[in-house]
């Protein structure tokens, strides 16, 4: 499932015309075109425009701190299972049955064949099978560790993205790159030296800071196989291929969630795990429900910004809700805010910052090769005979 709270979100840019385009080889990050905001003027000036953006804004940016409070929530009200706590992070797949059912219904018929069955399923049940370890990892991390430290460490995901693009991806590390990645290296061993302030025991903090620190890398190494699988296997990109990758790949992670909820007898505890849960049975509920909901609808918000926008802009949404999270479980978790978790969170935004300020001077670089590529096309029809 996609959580953009880590800040999970896929670094894909979809296209209206589902089309592949070139890749770019001056641009440090492969990245399918932005689409950018729409050009015809009267779209640009609509209100509904701008209305749907700034619900999918808010969509982000509640749905990934929602979820991960509710997340850390269970736990501290008298929830224990891990299993439960995973399945939740994509039991809400069937949700997007809905946006996916309405775009098959006014998106027409892409002319580019699709794969082979066997190659998606392939595809999908991998990338699923790593997504369902990874949101284990990310269980046991918000159980061992303050959720605002917890959402912090999630920050090294993107020097982990840096990282695996590099190799499988063919991004190119530049100055602004390596200092991100060094800035969010730094930021996550300020959290690591700095538990004894943490109140957690040593020993869980450690093993909680070590999966969440896996779970990060896991989560990057999942994206940039997403993009490698849009790449190489599927050859094609709509609104509608994306949703259809996520819902398909979150179905496989929930039956391992499953799987792993009986094979580990964890469900037989549920029962009374939900008679001791301290504000009732109806609130158990609700905390495993509204989680689930919450992790679909941030994904939703964001696929919708990519497509709407661009992906530097949902990008940049999503890293707003960086210092959101630990913000909030200072005020409901009453988590310590010492002086190393705000340096620390200082230097995950400069490397955030750095990081994304790549991706801008990437895009206005691609913007200048489109447009020189158009000049060039039209100054050619013009003089054809």
């Amino acid at each position: 499932m996609l959580k953009m709270d880590h800040p999970k979100e896929i670094q894909l840019n979809v296209t209206a015309q589902g089309s592949l385009s070139p890749k770019d080889p001056t641009a440090s990050n492969y990245r399918l075109p932005s689409n950018p905001t729409p050009t015809n003027p009267i779209f640009q000036q609509s209100w509904k425009w701008w209305l749907m953006v700034a619900v999918e804004v808010v969509w982000v940016l509640a749905g990934q701190t929602v979820a991960t409070l509710l997340g850390r929530l269970y736990f501290n009200e008298g929830g224990n299972s891990k299993w439960t706590a995973t399945l939740v992070q994509s039991a809400g797949a069937p949700l997007l049955l809905v946006p996916l059912c309405l775009s098959r219904y006014f998106t027409k018929a892409s002319p580019l064949a699709r794969p082979p069955l066997h190659k998606l399923a392939i595809v999908y049940i991998s990338i699923g099978l790593l997504i369902g370890g990874d949101n284990l990892m990310y269980s046991y991390g918000l159980l061992y560790l303050p959720v605002s430290t917890y959402s912090l460490i999630c920050a090294t995901q993107l020097a982990f993205n840096a990282i695996f693009s590099y190799f499988l991806n063919s991004q190119k590390f530049t100055i602004l790159i390596f200092n991100s990645v060094v800035l969010l290296t730094f930021s996550a061993a300020l959290l690591g030296v700095g538990s004894d302030s943490s109140g957690s025991p040593g020993e869980k903090y450690a093993v909680g800071f070590v999966v969440t620190l896996g779970a990060s890398g896991t989560f990057s190494l999942i994206l940039s196989l997403m993009q490698l699988s849009f790449e190489k296997v599927i050859k094609m990109e709509t609104y509608l291929v994306v949703l259809e990758m996520q819902m398909c790949t979150n179905v496989v992670a929930a039956v391992v969630s499953v799987v792993g909820l009986f094979g580990s007898g964890e469900w037989r505890t549920l029962g009374q795990e939900m008679d001791n849960y301290q504000k009732g049975k109806v609130s158990y509920l609700m905390t495993l429900i509204w989680t689930a909901i919450s992790w679909q609808v941030s994904s939703v918000g964001m696929l919708g910004l990519i497509f709407a926008v661009s992906s530097l802009f949902s990008n940049v949404v999503s890293t707003v809700a960086l210092p959101l999270v630990p913000i909030f479980a200072v005020i409901f978790f009453h988590d310590k805010m010492d002086g190393v978790k705000v340096v620390a969170m200082l230097i995950a935004v400069w490397g955030f910052l750095s990081y994304i300020y790549q991706h801008y001077l990437d895009d206005l670089r691609a913007k200048k090769l489109a447009k020189k590529s158009s000049g060039r096309a039209t100054n050619g029809s013009v003089t054809s005979p």
